[in-house]
């Protein structure tokens, strides 16, 4: 019996996750490469879009959603998060190339539906900041409802790997283990000792399968994720604040061929701009976040306007679970604070992320053949009045204003004086059990 409801959950969940049909029809469509389309429909089939005209009849089968006054979009992707991930640094050495997130994802973090609620369909899970070359990445959709943590994996989706700059590496390892890297300085010789190494197991390899050895070298992982990444086969993610850092990591993969990165947070990305244009380097910013550290008192509110101007590819991220589902009013600041058009503050969290993710090719807009992530909008996106009704992920409704259950957002029950968890601590350190949820029904004056 146990088997069957297993293999019934698991069929459930493909089910789930497969493409669907559906037919938004009236909207006014915020495609981002092509113009604003007003009373025009969008017909996904099998998850993917078929077409984009006025006036498509839906076929049997098709679900209908009427967007008549209301703004569809590109599915929002947040291009560094670190939901559906519970631990999120593997703190115990300067590199640790080898370790990978994607082993460990959560199906069931809340975070994803509350980001649907925000209209993302797309995030960047990432490894943390404690390590100078950190874990591996893993970009996901947002499927809500799917058990298997595969299921979560945008399929195809090149690999990343984050990498770190500045106070955390320095603190976590200098001042907290007495180890290397200590100072920014000693960061640069992580990265530095760690390509070499890839570079001389590189040859090793080659040696081996080219017969002029007849013993292979030791497998390490760490080394071959090192060796990828500059064979161009993973993009770096890198958490970065200041401009001496930024300039002096462009130099080490100047120096060692390294093309594909994306600087995270880049507070002082507008001071060298013009040098990540030249370099062909990306930037994923805070909209207005600053001074909560000692290294990123230097910023402004124009940063995301500044490099765009300067032609970097830029997004806004949110590297929070309450921001994510806020990044439509985040890219509106930089109408405020730069004067960017409706269409260029929207890219900020469509195909520009899209491009820093490498997936630019199957999502970000609203174009033929591209994947059939939409968000659906009472009042334009970049409205302070824009609320998110609708959220479709591969054709699928994931969010739904109207439809979905108010459990989900709040909790058990909403309606009930007590949560369904109460998390409390005794005076010797121990979490609450029974007993004390006994205690907490007599303040409430319950009767037992």
């Amino acid at each position: 019996m146990k088997k069957l409801i297993y293999t019934i959950i698991g069929i459930l969940s493909v089910l789930n996750s497969n493409g669907q049909d559906i037919l938004v029809k009236n909207g006014t469509l915020i495609t981002i490469t092509d113009g604003v389309k007003e009373n025009t429909d969008i017909l996904i089939r099998n998850g993917k879009i078929s077409q984009i005209s006025k006036g498509i009849k839906a076929g049997a089968g098709i679900e209908v959603v009427d967007a008549d006054g209301m703004f569809v979009m590109p599915g929002i992707i947040d291009a560094h998060s670190h939901l559906a991930i519970d631990a999120v640094n593997e703190a115990t050495d300067p590199n640790t190339a080898m370790v990978w997130v994607g082993d460990a994802l959560n199906p069931y973090d809340v975070g994803m539906y509350r980001a649907l609620a925000g209209g993302v369909t797309i995030s960047h899970a990432m490894h943390g900041s404690a390590n100078a070359v950190g874990g591996q990445c893993e970009t996901i959709k947002h499927r809500w409802g799917v058990h298997d943590p595969d299921q979560l994996r945008m399929e195809g989706a090149p690999r990343t790997i984050k990498f770190a700059l500045g106070e955390n590496p320095m603190r976590v390892h200098g001042e907290g283990r007495g180890i290397t890297p200590r100072t920014r300085m000693g960061i640069e010789q992580v990265f530095r000792k760690s390509f070499a190494e890839a570079q001389v197991y590189i040859e090793e390899w080659k040696a081996y399968n080219s017969g002029k050895v007849k013993t292979p070298p030791a497998y390490d992982l760490r080394k071959e994720t090192m060796a990828d990444i500059l064979k161009g086969e993973i993009l770096i993610h890198c958490h970065s604040y200041r401009a001496d850092e930024i300039l002096m990591l462009m130099d080490v993969l100047r120096d060692y061929g390294v093309k594909n990165i994306t600087f995270q947070h880049v507070n002082e990305g507008f001071k060298v701009a013009p040098e990540l244009a030249a370099f062909g380097a990306h930037a994923s910013v805070f909209s207005d976040w600053w001074a909560y550290k000692f290294e990123v008192y230097y910023s402004t509110a124009y940063n995301a306007a500044i490099l765009s101007k300067n032609g970097v590819v830029t997004s806004i991220n949110s590297d929070s679970r309450e921001l994510i589902r806020h990044l439509y009013h985040e890219a509106a600041k930089t109408q405020k604070y730069g004067g960017l058009s409706d269409n260029e503050a929207l890219r900020l969290i469509t195909i520009n992320p899209a491009i820093q993710l490498g997936i630019d090719d199957r999502v970000g807009s609203l174009e033929k053949g591209k994947e059939g992530d939409l968000a659906i909008f009472k009042n334009h996106p970049l409205s302070i009045y824009a609320v998110p009704q609708k959220t479709i992920v591969d054709g699928q409704v994931r969010f739904d204003i109207d439809k979905d259950p108010a459990d989900i957002r709040i909790d058990i029950d909403p309606k009930e004086t007590i949560p369904a968890y109460i998390e409390t601590q005794t005076e010797n350190g121990h979490s609450c059990d029974d007993g004390c949820l006994q205690g907490v029904h007599e303040l409430l004056g319950h009767k037992h």
